[in-house]
C-alpha cells in the first residue's frame, strides 16, 4: 500500500446519489459531488428514485473525477461503498457502480455502512473525540456511544425518523416540498411565528422514542383548523424535546463529555439550541457536522471506505450484498481505540 491513499466513495441509500475521494492527509476529503432526485409529489418512491440515480450516476462519477484531476485506473486505490441501510433498489444502484469499478480496474472493494460513515464524517470535520452521537435524518433517529470497537445505540425511534415525520408533516400541510429553505427547515421557520403551544403527545419510552403519534396528532389539529404557526411551533419543540431528553440521559449513563450532531436533521438551529442548554448543564461540548456533510453525501463514504481500508477491510465482489436493514451496532470498528 502506498504511503498516500486514495479512496473513491460511493453513496446511494436514498433519493442521494453521491461520489467522494477521500486521502490519508490533510485536506482529508479532496471532492464531494452529488445529484438529489426530488419527486413532483409524495414522497420518494423506491423505484424512481432508483431509476434517476442510475441515470445520473456517470455524470457525478465523471465531474468528481474531473474535478479531483485524478483517474480510476491510476490514482485511486480502493472503490468504498455504501451497503446499508437503506432503499433496496437505490443500494443497488451504488452496490451495482462499485462493483463494475473494482471488477473493471481490479481495485479492492470496500463496505461502508451509511450511519457509521456519518459519524466519521462527523467526527473527523468537527474534531470530536468520544462523543454521544446524536444521529437524525430522513431514514434514522438513534443515540449512539462507542464502546468496545462498536457503536452501541443508547436509544432510538420506535416507528418514524425525526427527518420523515418532519417532511412528511411539512408535505401533508402544504408547506414543503422544498423543505429546506434559507438553510431552515420549513417546520422550524413556520414555527417562529407560533404563539402558543397545543396538546400535542410527547412519547419517550425509557431510552427510545416514538414519533408517529406526535404526527398523527398535528395533522388531526391542523384539519380541526388550528392556527398552523402555533402546531408547528409546538410539534418542533415536543419533537427536539424529546430527542435531546434522551441524549441527556445518555450522556448520564457514559459520562462522556462531548455531544455531536449529524444526519440531515443536525442543521436545525433550534436542535441545537436546546442541545447546548442541556450541555451548559452537563458541562461538556456540543459539536454539529457542517452542514455540506450532514445529508448523505459521497465523501463521507470515501472517508469511513479509508478507514477501514488502512485496517484491510474489503469483501470479495460476489460477496458484497446490501443489507438494507444493516444496523451501526453491528459493524466492528476496528480503526478505533
Amino acid at each position: 500500500m502506498s504511503t498516500q491513499v486514495r479512496v473513491l466513495g460511493i453513496e446511494s441509500t436514498a433519493h442521494t446519489f453521491g461520489v467522494g475521494i477521500a486521502i490519508n492527509n490533510d485536506p482529508y476529503i479532496v471532492v464531494n459531488e452529488k445529484i438529489t432526485y426530488i419527486p413532483r409529489e409524495g414522497g420518494i418512491h423506491p423505484r424512481e428514485a432508483s431509476r434517476y440515480l442510475a441515470a445520473n450516476a456517470s455524470k457525478v462519477l465523471s465531474r468528481a473525477l474531473k474535478r479531483a484531476n485524478l483517474t480510476l485506473s491510476q490514482d485511486i486505490d480502493a472503490i468504498a461503498v455504501s451497503l446499508g441501510p437503506g432503499m433496496g433498489p437505490s443500494l443497488r444502484v451504488g452496490a451495482t457502480v462499485a462493483r463494475a469499478l473494482a471488477y473493471y480496474y481490479s481495485k479492492p472493494l470496500v463496505p461502508v455502512n451509511h450511519a457509521v460513515a456519518h459519524i466519521e464524517i462527523g467526527i473527523l470535520t468537527t474534531g470530536a473525540k468520544d462523543p454521544i452521537v446524536v444521529y437524525l435524518s430522513g431514514g434514522n433517529t438513534a443515540i449512539i456511544a462507542y464502546l468496545n470497537r462498536r457503536y452501541r445505540i443508547f436509544g432510538e425511534t420506535l416507528d418514524m425518523a425525526l427527518g420523515n415525520v418532519l417532511d412528511t408533516f411539512a408535505r401533508e400541510t402544504g408547506l414543503g416540498p422544498p423543505f429546506i429553505v434559507n438553510g431552515m427547515h420549513v417546520v422550524d421557520s413556520c414555527g417562529n411565528k407560533g404563539k402558543r403551544f397545543l396538546e400535542l403527545p410527547y412519547i419517550v419510552k425509557g431510552q427510545d422514542l416514538s414519533f408517529a403519534g406526535l404526527l398523527t396528532q398535528a395533522l388531526k389539529l391542523w384539519k380541526e383548523g388550528f392556527d398552523l404557526n402555533d402546531i408547528c411551533l409546538t410539534f418542533r419543540e415536543i419533537a427536539y424535546s424529546m430527542v435531546t431528553e434522551v441524549a441527556e440521559r445518555a450522556i448520564a449513563h457514559t459520562r462522556k463529555k462531548e455531544i455531536l450532531l449529524v444526519g440531515g436533521v443536525a442543521s436545525s438551529g433550534i436542535l441545537k439550541d436546546k442541545m447546548s442548554r442541556m450541555a451548559r448543564i452537563h458541562d461538556i461540548e456540543v459539536y454539529v457536522v457542517p452542514p455540506e456533510y450532514a445529508t448523505d453525501n459521497g465523501a463521507m463514504i470515501a472517508w469511513t471506505g479509508l478507514l477501514a481500508y488502512r485496517m484491510g477491510i474489503t469483501i470479495p465482489i460476489d460477496r458484497s450484498f446490501i443489507k438494507p436493514r444493516w444496523r451501526v451496532d453491528e459493524v466492528e470498528i476496528a480503526w478505533r481505540n
